[in-house]
């Protein structure tokens, strides 16, 4: 069907082309034009639809809604009118002529209107490609938290990709249409004796302050569409008492900490799933991305949501980003945004009411440190992990100002994960000699998306760059833990690797389909007595990250009063944790909604307003 659009479209431009503007009309001059305008009209909506609307199977109607032969009709039609008006002016069948406006103020108020409206909407439009092809999908909160949090840190090349894509493109469009529309021109089709204006200059200004109008509109409500502004509005519109209703405030639960106390190495590996994992293991590919840490898998102990391989946490509301995912698995909160503006990212203001496991092992004597191969300070984490546990912050500023690395030394996000597990063996050796019981925690870069870092030790065995990253980046990790495994240290040790977030890599999951992706985790050489469960308490389970709370501390020999901390409970204990017993539907959509108890008691706390 798409051909027959495609030829037809085609036939029309030639026969208008012909009698309207063709001055010599032989039958090989026609044959000519014919195959001229086919080709050139279809193939260069081809292009735009692929380029600019980036769709694909562009022949395939059927993958694209009902509609798709008509709206690609439209496209190629209009298409070949603005090519058949720049044959016109090559051939002088079609001229401009400037015109002086009657109405002076009002037409340069429209013009400027008119601009104005086309670089918003062009921004908007290109900014929302922009934004789910480098982040993949941004959760409203996401967008808030970030616009609200310092961006020290991020990857030059996000900002080079953002002037390359959004900025660049958005200039060149209002530059082009400031060109046309500014210019007062009119558009006159003259053949021998007979003279038409085809488009006045009034029409030109009314005709593009509408394209203008269209612009504006569509390009925000794709915007508005992609990033879920609305579901956000409407969320803060109504207001849940869930998280209060479940909430068991760390401040009030009595812990109970073993007499001789564990240390704890807790890896973030960053955007790793259980995806990854071949078909046979529980993953969705044919071949397995990740075998020596499935080999390590049998070593500890891994929750999973099936009955057979390997799973994990789900994705919930306020969880699907790096800082987001830390917040939920060391606080058992999600990370909510609150409608009055309060900011994240300052210092003593991340969360100040919330309990975090920094927190309780300061109280308890801990030597806390946290490494970052990226500058801390991005999305605030620094403020995070200094007001919740005051811990000694490792990030790509803190290591050059230690002399491990050149001063003008950037990588990636900072320095690449081959240095991070270096240095970190460095920290932890150091952790260890204090002769107190440390807490010592991680997060990888590498596999951030689009395409990760490839760094030169990476082999190229698979069918993407990305993939290749993943494979890598595994096998370091297991590599890292292996070290662990052989130090003095590590038989009052627990280890815990898990994923931050999904993988936001939307180019190399565009296929994944009828399958649940879930966040990778497993918990190494916790007590017996903690790890003697029934095999029943690690499948079939329907998690989310705000349980790793409770659950590593319980991994830490920790007895925890009702087994519940935040909104999280301790996968170990076999407790229904909140997805199990009120269904993942019920709360995501709560967790969705405002809540006051949060905004009034989590992102203030009141025993120090007032106080300096």
């Amino acid at each position: 069907m798409i051909w027959f659009c495609a030829i037809l479209v085609g036939a029309l431009v030639s026969v208008a082309d012909i009698f309207l503007l063709a001055e010599n009309k032989s039958a090989k001059t026609c044959i000519h034009a014919v195959i001229r305008d086919v080709l050139t009209v279809n193939l260069s909506a081809f292009f735009i639809m692929k380029n600019v609307f980036k769709m694909d199977n562009l022949f395939t109607g059927a993958t694209h809604g009902p509609h798709y032969e008509s709206k690609y009709t439209l496209l190629a039609l209009a298409v070949g009118i603005v090519f058949l008006c720049l044959i016109g002016l090559v051939n002088k069948s079609l001229q401009l002529e400037r015109v002086t406006p009657k109405h002076r103020k009002g037409a340069m108020a429209l013009k400027v209107v008119s601009a104005v409206f086309t670089a918003l909407g062009c921004a908007a439009y290109t900014g929302t490609l922009w934004g789910k092809e480098a982040f993949g999908d941004l959760t409203p909160d996401q967008i808030l938290i970030n616009l609200n949090s310092p961006t020290e840190g991020t990857d030059t090349g996000v900002y080079i990709s953002l002037f390359e894509g959004p900025v660049l493109t958005t200039a060149l469009v209002t530059a082009l249409f400031c060109i046309v529309v500014f210019s007062n021109l009119s558009l006159v089709y003259k053949k021998k004796e007979h003279s038409l204006k085809v488009i006045p200059a009034l029409a030109v200004r009314i005709i593009s302050f509408a394209l203008a109008v269209a612009i504006l509109v569509g390009g925000c409500a794709y915007g508005i569409e992609k990033f879920q502004l609305l579901t956000l509005y409407d969320a803060y519109m109504s207001a849940s008492s869930y998280i209060e209703d479940n909430f068991a405030d760390p401040k009030k639960v009595e812990l109970t900490f073993p007499e001789k106390k564990r240390n704890l190495i807790f890896i973030y590996l960053e955007s790793m799933e259980n995806t990854f994992f071949s078909k046979e293991l529980g993953g969705y590919f044919e071949e397995n991305l990740m075998p020596d840490m499935a080999k390590l898998m049998k070593e500890g102990i891994s929750f999973s949501h099936k009955e057979k391989g390997f799973g994990g946490m789900a994705k919930t509301p306020g969880s699907g980003w790096s800082v987001a995912g830390m917040v939920n698995m060391f606080t058992g909160l999600p990370m909510k945004v609150p409608v009055n503006g309060n900011s994240y990212g300052q210092p003593d203001n991340f969360l100040p009411g919330a309990t975090a496991l920094g927190d309780i092992l300061e109280e308890q004597g801990y030597e806390q440190s946290i490494m970052f191969g990226a500058e801390a300070a991005f999305g605030g984490l620094n403020f995070f992990y200094q007001s919740h546990g005051n811990y000694n912050i490792l990030d790509w500023l803190a290591v050059k100002e230690k002399g491990w690395l050149p001063k003008n030394y950037k990588q990636f996000w900072g320095f690449e994960d081959d240095k991070l597990y270096e240095f970190a063996k460095r920290e932890i050796t150091r952790l260890h000699k204090t002769g107190k019981p440390f807490n010592f925690v991680m997060e990888t870069a590498d596999t951030h998306a689009p395409e990760g870092y490839l760094s030169k030790h990476v082999e190229d065995k698979f069918w993407t760059r990305y993939a290749n990253v993943v494979h890598y980046s595994q096998g370091e990790a297991v590599k890292f833990i292996r070290w662990i495994q052989k130090q003095p240290f590590y038989k009052n040790t627990t280890v815990i690797v898990v994923g931050d977030h999904l993988s936001m890599a939307s180019e190399f999951f565009k296929d994944v389909t009828d399958y649940e992706r879930t966040i990778f985790n497993l918990i190494l050489n916790a007590p017996e007595k903690v790890t003697d469960i029934p095999k029943e308490h690690t499948f079939n389970r329907k998690w989310a990250p705000f349980d790793m709370f409770p659950t590593t501390l319980a991994s830490l020999g920790v007895e925890i009063e009702g087994n519940r901390l935040g909104i999280g409970t301790n996968m170990f204990s076999g407790e229904q944790t909140l997805l199990e017993r009120d269904g993942p539907e019920t709360v995501e959509a709560e967790l969705k909604n405002r809540s006051n108890f949060y905004n009034n008691n989590i992102l203030v706390d009141w025993s120090t307003v007032g106080k300096n």
